[in-house]
Order: structure tokens, then sequence, then C-alpha cells
């Protein structure tokens, strides 16, 4: 399967990455009403479930549009229109922005891909956080993460309408994080890890992947 992706950065702004959210909340608002995949709320008023086609994110302190699919076509569509940036507290004139669009292959590789965290990731929600921390650090929670991290590709391989034929296998290398969303302190991860799936680069992985987490990108070198 090929999935075209777009990714509109704009270089000269620095932000810290908690306003991933302010700058969905900007662009799904400004654009409200040209299409759900900007903000993921229905027309009447409903949540859209499905895995997020836009994603905003803060990689390296630049704030950052991506879009998959559908999405990025809308990206390409909206790029000349979007001339500021309204964060609440912050306010930026753009003078400088950069698009690129790709096609990837999306299919199970016979080789193994390493994949950098290049946000952090939030696998874990209030159920299956119990049961991991009843585990012993160590091999015990690294099985018990990569078991998620693979039920997280197969959700974005389900959003991207990709049927995944092989069996996918990934093994993390993490470090736990603590921070804060929606003011609560949430247990997340930073690092790296293998998987046999083709993921593009700056995709989301995870919980919150619309406000920034999860985001990856591959490197040519393999865990053992």
């Amino acid at each position: 399967m090929k999935l075209q992706t777009a990714k509109i950065s704009f270089p000269e702004i620095r932000l810290h990455p908690h306003y991933g959210h302010k700058l969905r909340g900007y662009i799904g608002n400004l654009f409200k009403e040209k299409s759900p995949l900007l903000h993921n709320h229905l027309e009447g008023g409903g949540l859209r479930y499905s895995y997020p086609l836009v994603q905003y994110k803060i990689i390296d302190s630049v704030p950052i549009l991506f879009g998959l699919g559908e999405g990025a076509e809308l990206l390409i569509d909206l790029f000349l229109r979007i001339k500021e940036l309204d964060l609440y507290d912050k306010k930026f004139v753009i003078y400088s922005k950069n698009i690129e669009n790709h096609l990837t292959d999306i299919r199970i590789t016979d080789s193994l891909i390493e994949y950098n965290f290049e946000t952090l990731w939030m696998g874990l929600n209030q159920s299956n956080f119990n049961k991991y921390n009843r585990l012993l650090p160590g091999d015990e929670r690294n099985a018990f993460l990569n078991k998620i991290l693979i039920g997280n590709i197969l959700s974005f391989y389900k959003g991207i309408g990709f049927r995944a034929e092989e069996r996918i296998y990934a093994k993390v290398d993490l470090t736990e994080k603590l921070t804060l969303f929606k003011n609560n302190k949430m247990t997340v991860f930073s690092g790296r890890f293998v998987s046999n799936a083709q993921i593009p680069n700056f995709a989301g992985l995870g919980k919150a992947v619309a406000r920034g987490f999860g985001a990856v990108s591959d490197h040519p070198n393999s865990l053992s």
C-alpha cells in the first residue's frame, strides 16, 4: 500500500512541546468548517474516534502539522492560507513555512527497522497502567510494552485502511518519564524500538497522537 503524507513546518518559530494542543486548537478552529479531520469533532457535536489523520506536533521546538491520506491532501490545500499562529498567550506572524509531500510504502518487511520516538510515547491508559505497575521492572515490563506497541501499530494500520497479513514484531528500548496531560501526571516513555512494520516518519503511535505524542522516525540500524 502507498500512503500519502504531508508535513508543514514553521522553522522560525520555537515552542515548548506542551503547545501541541494549542496548535491543534488554533488550526482546528480557524478552518473548522473545512473538515472534521482538523479537530476530530463531527457536525452533530460528537467525536470522531478513528485514528487522527491530521496531527499537531512540536519536534525539536519546531511546530509541525502532519497529515496522512485525506489529512495530507487537506494540509496541502490549506498550506497557503496559514498566515499566522495565535496560540492564546503567543502570537506569531509567519514569515517562513515549509511543506513536504511523500508517498510511503506501508507493508510488513522481512527485516527490522529501528525507530526513535521523537516525542514522548503515551502507551499506558488507566487500565494497563495498573497492570504495568504490578510487573517487575525489566523484562516483564518490556514484554508488556512490546504487546501494547504492537496494538498501537495495528490501530494505526486500521486507521489508514491497511490490513497486515503477516505477524507484527516489536521490541522496545525505553526510559520511563512523567509528564502533565490535562493537568494529570502521566507515565510516558522516551527511547526507541525495532519493528518489522513500516511506519511513515512523524506518524504518531499510542494515545493523544493528535496532540503530538508518540511521533516516530526511522533509522537504518537495528537493535539486537
